[in-house]
């Protein structure tokens, strides 16, 4: 059994991450830590979980949870990840870091959208971004794993392989993106109360989204190409799911059978990556770890659409895959 410790228990990420692994044959969760004072059980924090996890969450320096596992989920906020990560790795414990403190190479511009001045900045570039449909390779032997933002997953997983096959413009691409309200967190935040999301749909970041820079630096290391996008993230009414409808322009000459033959053939061995002929729903993924996408023409317009499940592909799901990855073992282990 593979033992596990998790940073920052209490909110919405955590629990699906607990969820997904309690089914998991190899793994025993062995610590959960948070801030709250008292040692309450997992259990009061998350029913859910009553009868299913006999946990404490402790309030555990980062050495010391180093010592409970041998992998450690980092689901704290940005900026609190650097202040741990350094000391679980050099206690020997290999992490999954789901804050955004490891995925953008620049310290610089992780400071301009962050608004923090990084703490660990020597790791940045050298960290593997934890998309393993894109970055498999590196990530058995990482010490480190930085998971991508929900968004910026189910928009780059969708724009790649035509980026990749040389069939869209790398400039121009609009990225028009909704969400379900848990990827807001669960803390208490005044746009995300009941009679502020109910009823109610808009957009928000319209001048500049933190996820922009993350979607251009993959998008464009992948390509080889400098690709920018325009990202407006929208808030939807319900609980989770994430649908990013995407407007590229051509580069070259194309049919719908020959982009989504090239979404096919670039995912053809990915086994949570599903090109289909329908238009996705977020209920088609929600509560998995799958991606759906398609591709459809609207004159001489593409539109590229992708759906998965904020807190299933979008954040625990993928987390869990790439700890299984680094772990040995198949990467879809209780994942299908």
């Amino acid at each position: 059994m593979t033992k596990v410790v998790i940073l920052g228990a209490t909110g919405y990420t955590a629990l699906e991450l607990i969820k997904i692994l309690l089914r998991h044959p190899h793994v025993e969760i062995t610590a959960a830590s948070t801030r709250q004072e008292g040692s309450p059980p997992i259990h009061t924090i998350h029913q859910s979980l009553t009868g299913r996890l006999d946990l404490n969450c402790e309030d555990l320096t980062p050495s010391e949870i180093a010592t409970r596992g041998d992998f450690a989920f980092c689901a704290l906020p940005h900026g609190a990840s650097t202040a741990a990560i350094p000391d679980l790795l050099a206690g020997g414990c290999r992490v999954v870091d789901l804050s955004a403190d490891y995925r953008l190479t620049d310290p610089g511009v992780y400071e301009k959208w962050y608004g923090l001045v990084h703490t660990d900045p020597t790791r940045l570039g050298s960290t593997v971004y934890g998309l393993p449909e894109l970055y498999g390779e590196g990530i058995p032997d990482a010490p480190l794993v930085a998971n991508p933002g929900c968004y910026t997953s189910t928009a780059i997983l969708g724009m790649t392989p035509l980026l990749c096959g040389g069939f869209i413009e790398p400039a121009g691409i609009i990225v028009d993106a909704k969400s379900g309200v848990s990827g807001a967190g669960r803390g208490l935040k005044l746009g995300s109360l009941y009679c502020e999301v109910n009823e109610a749909f808009k957009a928000y970041g319209v001048e500049g989204h933190r996820h922009q820079p993350e979607i251009d630096q993959v998008l464009s290391d992948i390509s080889g190409e400098s690709v920018s996008v325009t990202f407006i993230p929208h808030l939807l009414p319900m609980d989770r799911g994430i649908l990013c409808t995407m407007y590229p322009r051509l580069k070259r000459p194309a049919t719908q059978d020959e982009l989504l033959a090239c979404m096919r053939e670039y995912y053809a061995d990915k086994p949570l990556i599903r090109v289909v002929d329908h238009v996705p729903s977020t209920k088609d993924v929600a509560h998995t770890s799958f991606c759906h996408m398609t591709v459809r023409f609207n004159g001489d317009q593409v539109i590229v659409m992708s759906v998965t499940d904020n807190l299933g592909k979008g954040a625990a799901g993928v987390a869990v895959q790439n700890f299984n990855i680094m772990a040995g073992y198949d990467e879809t282990t209780a994942l299908i």
